[in-house]
This record gives structure tokens, sequence and C-alpha cells, in this order.
């Protein structure tokens, strides 16, 4: 899923060294992550100023062209002054599993602190990053909590664009590279069940400029963030180890057998591959949409573009986040 469900080598945006002193401030939480790293380059390409609520501030350049302030969710009084005079918060916050204490519950209730803050803070429009098929009434956790998270922001009041990506690509991505150091590193590539089910992948940049095109509008509007292609899921991995001229054989497995296989396979190296959650919810077709094309960039052409560069290293999402 849209992960952060997220290297360097997949071409990420270069930071412009300067700030021009006359564009209007926005703030962006986790400009240092991924999805937020580029909405902050679209914005900063459109001379806006950037303010980032990060909890990695010390991931911050010298040089780096952004006001950068840290985000914590139990100093409500520090959020509210971090975005008084911002005209936009794009907000990209959330976990993609729980980890030492950090919740998919906890996620909800910080982003209700969130967005308090913008609310006091005066700020006219947020841009939100959820997900493809949320629903209050799942039996998932991170599917329910960014419906609880959307109805959250409803309730503010606040002008509003929810955008919903289910796979991201591009930039410092996690799946793909980490779908590509696999099919490098082993002989055998493990698919849940038949893989036909499909996913609707979007590059991470044209999530970027799709999340500034909405943020200059002013009316409501929900909407799935996709791009051009539905491939299933084993055409996608077929994708992969043709664009990297990998030999390894593509297996299809018994599903329930997935997550633990994925598990083992963590424990080795010490990071989490593919919870239970993700593999069932893409079985089941949530990361699929048949919402109309909001991100040009077809994965497909990218991966025969880049894919002499993917997997080349190992993308550690819990040394990233945690």
């Amino acid at each position: 899923m849209n992960t952060h469900p997220n290297g360097a080598h997949e071409g990420r945006p270069a930071e412009p060294t300067s700030v021009p002193d006359d564009s209007g401030l926005d703030v962006v939480t986790g400009a240092f992550s991924y999805s937020g790293r580029a909405i902050a380059a679209a914005l900063l390409a459109e001379s806006r100023q950037v303010r980032t609520l990060t909890g990695h501030p010390g991931r911050a350049s010298s040089d780096t062209p952004l006001d950068v302030r840290p985000l914590n969710f139990d100093d409500a009084s520090a959020m509210v002054e971090a975005m008084t005079g911002a005209t936009t918060l794009y907000n990209t916050y959330w976990v993609r599993f729980a980890h030492k204490g950090v919740d998919h519950d906890l996620a909800v209730a910080n982003s209700r602190r969130l967005f308090d803050a913008a609310s006091k803070a005066g700020v006219q429009r947020i841009v939100h990053i959820s997900i493809t098929h949320p629903s209050i009434e799942s039996p998932w956790p991170y599917f329910r909590g960014k419906a609880l998270v959307e109805q959250a922001l409803t309730d503010t009041g606040i002008s509003h664009a929810v955008l919903r990506p289910a796979i991201l690509f591009g930039g410092d991505g996690v799946l793909i590279n980490n779908i590509a150091w696999l099919l490098r590193h082993l002989p055998l590539f493990a698919v849940g069940g038949r893989g036909d089910y499909r996913v609707r992948p979007i590059h991470v940049d044209d999530l970027g400029q799709l999340c500034v095109a909405k943020g200059a509008e002013r009316h409501d509007c929900v909407m799935d963030a996709v791009g051009p292609e539905r491939p299933t899921f084993m055409e996608l991995i077929a994708w992969v180890r043709s664009a990297i001229g990998s030999k390894a054989l593509i297996v299809r497995v018994p599903g329930p057998l997935l997550p633990p296989l994925s598990r083992a396979l963590g424990l080795v190296l010490r990071d989490v591959l593919l919870t239970r959650e993700e593999y069932e919810t893409m079985h089941g077709g949530l990361a699929d949409s048949d919402g109309p094309t909001t991100g040009p960039t077809a994965l497909s052409s990218w991966l025969i573009e880049h894919g002499e560069g993917l997997g080349r290293r190992y993308a550690n999402e819990l040394e990233r986040h945690f």
C-alpha cells in the first residue's frame, strides 16, 4: 500500500537551495519522508515557501530550503504556532503498521490533534493523503483508521481535498525497490494465490503535483490518486523481473502462507516486508481503482527506464521510520 505504506537511486528530486522571499507559506508534514518530499519539491517549484513539521528534524541538510519544525503531537501550542500564517496544510502523516507502541488508533488521535491545531492557526485549506477504499466498517485497522481521519477532517469545516493513492513508485520508494532487491538476491519470488488481483500505482511526483493543484482549489473533493495502468500483481512482478534482468522464478503459493513467509524473511532482514493486512487487502482488490487516471506516468515505462538502478540496495522501512 501507500507506504512510507516507500533508494535515492530511483530519482529523488533535487532540492533548490533558496526560497523566494515573496512566496506564500505552506506546511507539509513529513517533508523528509516519501510523499511529503515530493509535495515539498512541487511546492518549491511553484515558488512557495515551505515549512515542514517532521518527526525527524535531524534529517535536514544545512542548505535545506525548508523551514524545519518538530512535529510534536503533545505540544498543541507549538503546532498552532508552526501553522499560523500558512495558507495550506499538506498532510502525509500516518503509520504503516503498529510498532513500539505506535498504532493506528494513536495515528487517528494524532491526526485529530493536527487538524485541530490547523483550525486554530487559521489554515485555509488542507490536502490530505488517504488510501483507496477506506471504510469505518473495515475489519482492517489501516483502512478503518484512514476513514476515521477523513471523517475528522470533514468535521473541521476547513476547505479540503482528500487524495487516495494505493501504491506509490518512483523517488526513494521502498516497495518497488525491495521487490527488485528480492528478485536480484533470491532464486524464487513467492506470489500469494493466483496473483490476479490488480493494483493501481501512481508515481510519487505525479502525486506531489496533484496535491499542489488541489491545494490551489477551494471546493471540497475526494478522489483516487492513481496512474494509467492496472496490472495484476503477477504482471507487476514480471515487469520488475524483466526490467532488472532477473532470472528468479516467480512461484505461486497458497495465500495464507505468504504473510508468515514474509515475516520470516523480515526477521532475517530486520524489517517488515509485508503484513497480513497488506496482503489480504491487496488480494481483496483494495489496491485497485476504477477511477479516472490522475497521474500520467506509466509504471511499465518507468521500470524500463529505471530498471538498471532498482534493487541495488535494500531499503529498510524500520530504519527509516523508527
